[in-house]
Parts: structure tokens; sequence; C-alpha cells
């Protein structure tokens, strides 16, 4: 049997399905999944542990067995906890199957066998009685269905069908209550996120100014949550207009009711500004007495001694409709609007008190102007960044002439407007931000894939200048915008014989790093609070292995800080100004270790090349001390390619001297494979 799986390919930049081995689809879940960052996650799991202690131990004092339904189990680390601290029986309910079969393994291996049951079925189908999968209802529920945003994974619902179907009234609960926390900020940077601001281009006829239209101006965006490493934003980058509010609770030891609901509460500025963004988190009480706590709160709210890093819980940027002014000392609403998965935030200047709340309707944002389905989150943030539309500006400006026939191939971008503004006849498509600026009569949009492109679409004119960022939605990796490069392959017969491409040229660039933090998501665990999950271990590794080669995958690292442990190297070039080769280009070498440190893996990037003396880079911005500390480029996913061991030196003398490679792009599939030695 085989499984089709949409990939993205690099040659087309399309989506595409692929057929793939039918155990492809588990195999990527595993490999993906975050459970050795949980099982990493010491003050979840030390915290859990005692929370279960302490409610096995209430339930005993009252005389009653100790039964316990821990629903999402994964590899049964809690049920083993609950039967370890004295508890009569566990049903461990897990639904993904390959998990399933491992929670069976590593009960049995821990000795659990006759007081764990695993359950392979969702909650919601589980039947309890004589015959039942259950033979009676529980008085101790435990779960982990948490996400970054509390209620993504669908713990509302879950717990609402538990209190229903399979607990009994009064139950103990661990955890037992979450609590969801806001701050109000003002943050041009994370504003830059969700909305376009005005570029100003210094032109031969004056200054003009691109503006985003006002559907887009107006636009409340999506609802989706911005779950980020907040722990990484300087304090510099934002300003905190109010103090740390409680937006909500939920008790999880009673009935919990699912239905769409909103939450509100007064806020008093503690600074006058403009109200754009709501941070939030939240923390889990393990216990009624809230004593034993796991708190997601930022560094400027805790203690950093206190700090444990993770990566399957973070912290939340909300966007409000639109900004707003606050002044210190005069009182504001906060609403929380919230569905079964998802949370949304409104600020009003009046309580809306008169409201019956029955009659409030909690109804998700929709994205009106089309651009927050177009654009993620970052890439708002890369078309906001005047530095590198400064440096486009200044590339065009030296390959454009007032008879330039241009070209622009990427995603939604305003290269076609920049173009125009210097002096171009231009062709691209993102209508909204042309029709705002008054272009469409000057840009001409073609609806036509690359390689479908007629001299008729062009006028019957030869292109003399070809543009791209490259920016293309489908790309995952770095290396997918070379998309770029097959697109102007495939549009060759249009290029007048003098053609100028910007980027002329690509690289791709390569660096040895030790992570602070991100290495404990691919890192073996082998024990857990006592328990040996070392099935878990090999269940990973050998999904990581099911291709034959590894691959590299995607990470956002101005969240995850690294140094680097050698030079930064390139490692291959790709010249836009020639098509694309029938051969494959490949490299092979080695770098050289500099610094002492875990070499976890290394990290890949591409540099373009717009003209021979301006370069972009999409991921070393700068290694800004002697200790290595890298900075990157923050709207972009570098590739991080993890070693299968990892090797530590504590002095340069025990270094080993270096890492050979072999990187091998493939032109026929737009993709790289990559190998490395220690």
């Amino acid at each position: 049997m085989k499984t089709f799986c949409g990939r993205a390919n690099p040659t087309t930049g399309a989506m595409e399905w692929v057929e793939e081995d039918e155990n492809y689809d588990y195999h990527q879940e595993i490999a993906r999944s975050r459970y050795a960052d949980m099982l990493h996650d010491k003050d979840r799991n030390v915290k859990y542990y005692q929370g279960i202690r302490a409610a096995v131990c209430r339930v005993k004092e009252r005389g009653e067995k100790a039964i316990v339904l821990d629903i999402g189990t994964g590899t049964g680390l809690l049920s083993m906890m609950a039967a370890s601290a004295g508890a009569d029986f566990c049903y461990a309910v897990e639904v993904f199957k390959p998990m399933a079969n491992a929670a069976v393994k590593i009960v049995e291996k821990n000795g659990f066998r006759d007081k764990i049951k695993v359950i392979n079925k969702h909650s919601t189908e589980i039947t309890v009685g004589p015959d039942g999968d259950m033979r009676c209802r529980a008085n101790i529920l435990v779960t982990e269905l948490f996400d970054t945003e509390l209620i993504g994974e669908g713990a509302l619902p879950t717990y609402e069908h538990a209190h229903k179907y399979l607990v009994q009234e009064g139950c103990e609960a661990v955890p037992h209550r979450a609590t969801v926390y806001v701050q109000l900020v003002e943050s041009k940077r994370m504003w830059s996120w969700n909305k376009l601001f005005p570029i100003h281009v210094e032109a031969e006829d004056g200054e003009k100014i691109i503006v985003s239209p006002s559907e887009m101006e107006n636009c409340p965006g999506v609802p989706s949550v911005c779950d980020i490493q907040l722990n990484q934003m300087p304090s510099s980058d934002f300003t905190i207009l109010s103090d740390v509010m409680t937006m909500f609770s939920v008790d999880f030891s009673r009935p919990v009711r699912s239905a769409s609901t909103y939450y509100r509460v007064q806020l008093e500025p503690v600074k006058s500004g403009k109200a754009q963004i709501v941070l939030s988190w939240w923390d889990i009480d393990m216990d009624p007495s809230g004593t034993i706590n796991c708190t997601m709160a930022p560094y400027w709210v805790k203690s950093t001694s206190a700090f444990q890093w993770r990566d399957h819980w973070m912290q939340c940027v909300y966007f409000l409709p639109n900004e707003e002014p606050v002044l210190q000392g005069e009182k504001v609403y906060l609403t929380a609007c919230r569905d079964e998965y998802s949370l949304w935030y409104k600020l009003q200047k009046d309580s809306g008190a008169e409201e019956n709340k029955a009659d409030v309707r909690v109804e998700s944002p929709v994205c009106r102007c089309q651009a927050h389905l177009l654009w993620n989150r970052p890439r708002f943030g890369e078309l906001n960044d005047q530095h590198r539309t400064c440096q486009y500006i200044e590339s065009l400006r030296k390959v454009l002439k007032t008879d330039s026939v241009c070209l622009c191939i990427s995603d939604g971008s305003l290269l076609p407007v920049l173009a125009h503004y210097l002096g171009a006849k231009q062709v691209q498509y993102f209508f909204l931000v042309f029709k705002a600026n008054h272009l469409e009569d000057k840009i001409k949009i073609i609806e036509a894939r690359p390689e479908l492109l007629t001299s008729s679409h062009l006028e019957d004119k030869k292109i003399s200048v070809l543009v791209g960022e490259p920016f293309f939605t489908t790309s995952l990796l770095p290396w997918h915008n070379l998309y770029f490069w097959y697109a102007r392959t495939a549009v060759t017969s249009h290029l007048s014989s003098n053609i100028t491409v910007l980027p002329q040229s690509a690289s791709l660039h390569m660096m040895i790093v030790e992570f602070q933090d991100l290495w404990r998501i691919r890192s073996p665990c082998g024990t857990c609070e006592g328990f040996d999950v070392q099935t878990m271990d090999d269940m990973i590794k050998n999904s990581l292995n099911f291709r034959e080669s590894r691959e590299a995958e995607p990470h956002p690292l101005w969240e995850y800080p690294c140094k680097s442990l050698s030079d930064p190297q390139e490692v291959l070039t790709f010249d836009f100004r020639k098509t694309v080769p029938q051969h494959g280009l490949g490299t092979e070498g080695s770098v050289s270790l500099l610094r002492k440190g875990k070499s976890h893996g290394a990290v890949l990037w591409m540099e373009y090349h717009l003209t021979a003396d301006i370069s972009l880079s999409t991921g070393l911005t700068q290694i800004s001390n002697e200790k290595g500390n890298c900075e990157w480029n923050p709207h972009c996913k570098q590739a991080v390619y993890f070693f299968s061991s990892v090797i530590e030196s504590e002095t340069l003398s025990d270094l080993p001297s270096a890492v050979t490679y072999a990187i091998n792009f493939n032109t026929k599939t737009g993709e790289i494979a990559m190998d490395f030695k220690l």
C-alpha cells in the first residue's frame, strides 16, 4: 500500500502529491514530534510526578481505590508515575497507533504490565462497563493535552467528554487547573508581522510612498496564534502598557464546557502608548492548593533561576484588530473570545456591561484582504524590513534603464512597484497593493506559469531585466526558493540577449554550531524520572533514518541561541545568469572546528547576490563576539542538520580538527542531499 503526501516541488514552485511508503506519514510524525522535548522538560515531569503522587494520596486517604484515566499518554510516562505512586489501576489512552505500541513496550519494560492498560483509541470512543475498555469510571484524571495556546489541541472538548462519560463526579485532576495570563504591549517589531508599513522610495521625480490598501489596514487578520520563544525577544523591542492580568482559569476537576464564550477584564494602562499586541501565556497548578505550579511566564515576569527551556509550550502573541491609543490610568476593557480550539482579543474603551453574555456573538476574525492568507507573519516582517528594501532599491537603480522591460518572478512581492517607481515598465502579480497605489495600468499582471509564458503576454517585447527576491510561499527549506532559477530557465526564449538577472546568483553557506537548547528536541532521553524510555529513543532514531539520508529541517534560529564552532563556509553557488544545468552540482570538503564545544549539527542558509557588490543573507547576519554567539536573519527559517552523534571537545587539543561533508544538489528534483562525518 502507498500513501500520498503533499510536498513542495522546488523545480515547479507548486505543492504536489508524492507517493510514499505507507509508513512514511508515521515516520514523519514520529521523527518531527516533540516527544523528546517533553521528556527532556525536567520541570514539567517533576511537577506532574508531584501532582500525581498528591492526587493518589488524597484518594487513598478517603479509603477509595485509585483508578486513573490518562488521556494522551504518549510514552505512558504519566501512567507509570501513577502506578509507582500507588494507583490501583491506570487506563492509558493513546490514539496514535505507533505511539500506543511503543507505550505498551515501555510499560512492560518498566514492570507495570499488570497495573496499566494501554487503549489505542480516541478518548471519545472509549466504553465503560464490565465488557468495556474501562471496567469502571476513573476517580483520577491525568492529561497532557495542551499546546502553547492551551486549548489548540482540543483539550476542552476532550475534558468535557471525559467528565460526562469516563470519570466520577468530584474526581481528582492532574493538572487541577490552568490559568491564562495577558499583558498589553506596544511593539513596532511585532506589529510589523501583521500590517504592511508605508515604504518610501526616492525616485527621479521626487519621493514616492507605497501604501497598503484600506482593506489591509482595517483587516482583523487571521485568528491563528503566533507562538514564539518570547524569552528571545529583547525588552528593547516592546513597551509594556499594562500589568500582567489573569484572563481566565479552567478547573479540570469539574465539568468543562467547550462551547464558544468570552472573558473580559478591566485594565488600567501603566503607560500611555499604542496598544497593538496582547502577549499571553499560561500556568498549570498540579494540585488544588496551587503549591505545585508549572509556568510558561517569560523572563521579565519570573526570575531566571526558575527558567526551564521548552519548545512544546512557548508564549503567544495576539494582534489586536487595530492599534488603539491608550492613556496611562485611563481604564480600558480587554475581551478574550474563544471557540473550542483558539483565542482572539479585542480592546474597548467601555465595558459593554449592558450586553447580555448570551447575546454576545463570538465570531472568529476572518481575513478580508487576502494578504494574511498569502503572507505569514515572518513574511510581513520581511516586507517591512527597511534595510532589506533599501538593498533592493539600490540594486534596481543600478540595473534599470528608462526602456527596461522588467519581469518579476516572486510570490506577493513589492519589487514590481519598486521597479515601476524607479523608472521601468513592469509585470507581476499582487493586485491588492497595485490598486492601492493606482498602478493597475502601469504594472501588468501575467496569470500564467513561467513555462506557459507567450510573446503575446509580453506584447511581443523581450525582457531586459528579470527580477525576483526570490520568495515563494511553498518554500520550506532555504534552497526551495531556487525555484526562481527554474522559472528563469523556463522563460529563456523571452529574454533579450543582454538580459540582466537580479539576483545574479546565489550561494549555499554552512556552519557547525553548538545549540544552547535546541539540541534537546532530537536528543535521546534514556531514562525519564527513573523510567526507562529507551524504546521511544529507538523509535525516533528509526524514523529519522527511515530515508537513506537524514534530512535538514527548518528552524527560525533567532529564537534558538547557538554559537559557531567553525567559520561560515560557502559550499555551492548557483549562477542565475545561466540556465539550470542538466547535471547535478556537488561538493565535498571539510570545515575546521575553531572553538571548543559540542558539535550538535550544521546550519545551512542561502545568500542572494543581487548585484556584484550587494548581497542578502537569509541566515547568519553576524557572529557577535569571540565566544561565537550568532545573529540570524529574523524573517527566515534556516536549515538545521542534526548530527546523529555529538562530539564534545572540552579543549582545543581534543577537538576533531574538522568535519567532512558531501553536499549534492539534484537539478532534476531541486533537492539537496547532505552527509557529514565528525
